[in-house]
C-alpha cells in the first residue's frame, strides 16, 4: 500500500483522469475526497470507492467553493496529504478567432485559477502543520507541444506548467512538492472537443498518427504516474512536468 495512511483531493473526480487517479489512490490505502462539479457523479465515485472516502461538490473556478470543500475535507480526514488538480476544461478545436471571451475566460478560470484557489486553500494549512505536502497539477502535451485550432487552451496549459514549476520552488523551503503530469489526448468527455469534429476511426487514426506508441492515453496511464508522484518513492521529486504521452513531444 503505496498511500496507506494518507489523505487526498482529487478533482474533476467523477469521471475520466479524475476518477482514474481517485480509484489508484484508494486502491493503494489512501482516503480520498473526490470533488467535481457534478456532485451526483462524484457521490457515484465516492461510493464506490467505498467506506471512508467522501464526496463533495465544489466549482473550481469559485474560490469560495474551494475554500469550503477543502474545509470539509480536512474535517472530515483530520488532515490533507495529496492534492491533485485534476478538473479541466477546453474549447472546441478550430480557428482561434471563433473563440469568444467568455468561453477564453472560462477556459482559464478552470484550468488556471482554480489552481490559484486551491494554492490559496492548501498551503496555508500545510505550512502551519508543518509537516509538508503534495500537490500534483494536470497540465497537458498541449502546453509542451501545441495542437494547432487550440492556442487558448494551449496557452492555458503553458500556465499550469510555468505555475507548477514556480510554486516548486517558493514551496520547497515549507516541504511541499509541486509536479505536474502532462498527458496526450486520451479518451475522455473532451476527446471531440479536442478533435473539432466527431470521433470518427479516421480522425482518431490521424491523433495516433502523432503518438509514437500509437494509442491515446488512459485514465490508468495518468493514474499510475500520479500516484508515483504522490508517493513517498517520489520524495525528492519537485518542480519536475511529467510527460505521459506515449512519446508525443519528442
Amino acid at each position: 500500500m503505496r498511500l496507506a495512511g494518507k489523505t487526498a483531493i482529487v478533482t474533476g473526480g467523477a469521471s475520466g483522469f479524475g476518477k482514474g487517479i481517485a480509484e489508484r489512490f484508494a486502491g493503494e490505502g489512501a482516503r480520498v475526497a473526490v470533488l467535481d462539479i457534478n456532485a451526483t457523479g462524484a457521490e457515484a465515485v465516492a461510493e464506490a470507492l467505498g467506506a471512508g472516502h467522501l464526496a463533495l461538490a465544489c466549482d473550481v473556478a469559485d474560490g469560495a467553493s474551494v475554500a469550503d470543500a477543502v474545509a470539509r475535507a480536512a474535517a472530515a480526514f483530520g488532515r490533507i496529504d495529496i492534492v491533485v488538480n485534476n478538473a479541466g476544461w477546453s474549447h472546441r478545436n478550430g480557428p482561434l478567432l471563433d473563440v469568444d471571451y467568455a468561453t477564453f475566460r472560462k477556459v482559464y478560470a478552470i484550468n488556471v485559477d482554480s489552481i490559484f484557489h486551491m494554492t490559496h486553500a492548501i498551503v496555508p494549512r500545510w505550512r502551519a502543520e508543518g509537516q509538508g505536502g503534495v500537490m500534483i497539477n494536470v497540465g497537458s502535451t498541449a502546453g509542451i507541444r501545441p495542437r494547432p485550432g487550440l492556442t487558448w487552451y494551449n496557452s492555458t496549459k503553458g500556465a499550469v506548467h510555468l505555475m507548477t514549476r514556480s510554486l516548486a520552488v517558493d514551496l520547497a523551503p515549507d516541504r511541499i512538492r509541486v509536479n505536474a503530469i502532462a498527458p496526450v489526448i486520451g479518451a475522455t468527455a473532451l476527446l471531440e472537443t479536442f478533435m473539432g469534429a466527431p470521433d470518427t476511426p479516421e480522425l482518431r487514426e490521424k491523433f495516433l498518427a502523432t503518438i509514437p506508441l500509437g494509442r491515446m492515453s488512459t485514465p490508468r496511464d495518468i493514474a499510475n504516474a500520479a500516484l508515483w508522484l504522490a508517493s513517498d518513492e517520489a520524495e525528492f521529486i519537485t518542480g519536475v512536468i511529467l510527460p505521459v504521452d506515449g512519446g508525443r513531444t519528442i
